[in-house]
């Protein structure tokens, strides 16, 4: 393995004259201090789904106390995940992070298929996603940034696919365009604007949260919601996601009972933990962490921490505001939108658009910062085009960061395309598809990254862990449970949107074949 530097800057300063550049591993310069690390983490994780989300839950559990107890639950998976993942981040401080923890826990090929999958659909889908919810909350400030204002009409490619370009499309596109090569001008560039603009939509978050719950007190509100907050009212009926299943077990299909508070609750987690999903990106940019093996556990242990304890307190702001029928019906999921409107009147639409504009630039810079890292990382195993696998003279994967953009790019332009019974055709967003298919594959790689710490326990028991991680075995083993527990309902009731994310991973391995016959330019860690 690669000797590590033993005496780092531990200082958190970001002047770039304050200190001689740290070198890092293969030419990265260790410029990351706690803060920024904690600002990656922070500003990946809060997008646009805290803002959305709740709707959709409070539909699927159908009280107020269900839409707090599935927040609760995926704080609770995912403070426990990070704490996990801390012991690997302080073992391997390496650029690639996670895909480092799966090829030194089991082999290169789980590495590479989490790296495969990340590259085609996790963070380049997402970078997409974000980048188009920018764009849509700036149609509210700018009406003709809209979805349907044309440069380029939707172009039939097939009769499933299409492609387009709206004004929506356009300024989605100038954000990725912009933010990458911004980060390719070195690292300093990206780390300014994940530190400004993640401090400024936190502040915004906990502005919110501070408008709701004192500006925004509605006795009504609260009456409803918290003198009656498990009683389930309208809850969906969750119908297994394949007919065949429906067919053969009709107890799948469940209104009530403890199997389906139970089938409620795995169902409800794919909004909050895709909303609370990258703060593991913090991992992919070890190499250009000052002091790695202190700095990255204790970033993901605070980071997580203050983001989940935002959300669950957003959530309550939402019930202090409206009923949770309001909720429920918010026009296009906007929760936050609707309660800032019940606060300011016709003002709240126009701030909350600001507050989500800000949120979403910061969230698209962090992920596309952090993907990069795992590019180069595959291309030094041998794993991805050599030239991916080289810094430029700012000391930054540049090459990944292009290619990394370029994909994003392409999956915004690319439409789905459905016509229906009477002939009219909709169009729709591929990435919204991929991101759907890959929830389910986004938990197995979690689930085996958390078992990696059981698994190298037993195959390098003496390897230095300046962490360990918290709990252990308890805490680790009790998010493999739970992860598996709502593995099982997708399979069974997001039947649809799990078979293809499995293929998706599985097309990597012929492709993992083929790489891995070309040699290798420098593995990261051995």
């Amino acid at each position: 393995m690669e000797k590590i530097e033993s005496s780092v800057n531990t200082s958190t300063a970001t002047s770039p004259t304050s200190a001689p550049p740290i070198r890092g591993e293969s030419g990265f310069i260790r410029g990351l201090g706690l803060f920024d690390s904690t600002m990656i983490v922070v500003g990946s994780m809060i997008g646009s789904g805290i803002f959305i989300v709740s709707a959709d839950i409070s539909r699927q559990t159908g009280s107020a106390g269900g839409l707090l107890l599935a927040w609760v639950i995926t704080g609770i998976l995912t403070v426990s995940a990070a704490l996990s993942y801390g012991e690997l981040a302080a073992m391997m401080p390496k650029a690639g992070g996670q895909y480092i923890y799966l090829r030194e826990s089991y082999s290169p090929l789980w590495g590479f298929l989490y790296g495969w999958t990340l590259f085609l659909v996790i963070q380049t889908g997402t970078i997409a996603a974000v980048a188009v919810a920018f764009a849509r909350f700036l149609g509210v400030l700018v009406p003709s940034v809209s979805p349907a204002s044309w440069i380029i009409a939707p172009i039939r490619i097939s009769a499933k696919y299409a492609l387009s370009l709206s004004w929506q499309q356009l300024f989605a596109i100038l954000l990725i365009v912009f933010l990458t090569i911004a980060n390719t001008r070195g690292l300093s560039w990206g780390k300014y604007i994940q530190n400004i603009f993640t401090s400024a939509k936190t502040l915004a978050l906990i502005g919110l949260v501070v408008l709701g719950i004192v500006f925004g007190r509605n006795a009504g509100a609260i009456q409803a919601n918290f003198s009656h907050l498990w009683s389930a009212d309208s809850a969906q009926i969750i119908q297994p996601g394949a007919d065949f299943l429906r067919r053969w077990i009709p107890a799948l299909s469940v209104t009530s009972g403890l199997f389906g508070l139970f089938v409620a609750y795995g169902v409800a987690q794919v909004g909050s933990l895709f909303s609370a999903d990258a703060w593991n990106n913090i991992t992919f940019t070890a190499g250009e962490v000052k002091n790695p093996r202190r700095d990255v556990p204790l970033s993901l242990a605070l980071g997580t921490a203050i983001v989940i304890s935002l959300y669950f307190l957003a959530n309550i702001a939402y019930l202090s505001t409206l009923p949770l029928a309001q909720i429920r019906t918010a026009a296009d999921d906007r929760v936050a939108t609707a309660v800032l409107s019940a606060i300011l009147g016709g003002a709240g639409a126009a701030v909350m658009a600001v507050a989500i504009i800000i949120s979403t630039f910061g969230c698209v810079n962090g992920l596309i910062l952090a993907g990069a890292r795992v590019y180069y990382a595959m291309a030094r195993d041998g794993l991805f085009f050599r030239s991916i696998g080289e810094l430029n003279e700012r000391h930054v994967p540049s090459r990944a960061l292009l290619i990394q953009g370029i994909w994003a790019l392409i999956l915004v332009l690319a439409r789905t395309r459905r016509v229906d019974a009477l002939g009219t055709v909709t169009y729709g967003n591929l990435y919204s598809d991929l991101l759907d298919y890959v929830v389910f594959s986004v938990l197995i790689f979690y689930v085996l990254t958390i078992a990696g710490v059981f698994v190298l326990r037993r195959k390098r028991p003496n390897v230095e862990r300046p962490y360990r991680a918290f709990g252990y075995p308890i805490v680790p083993a009790l998010y493999i449970i739970v992860a598996l527990a709502i593995m099982f309902v997708l399979i069974l009731y997001k039947t649809q949107t799990t078979w293809p994310g499995l293929v998706i991973v599985l097309l990597g391995v012929p492709v993992y074949l083929i790489w891995s016959r070309r040699p290798a330019r420098e593995p990261i860690s051995r």
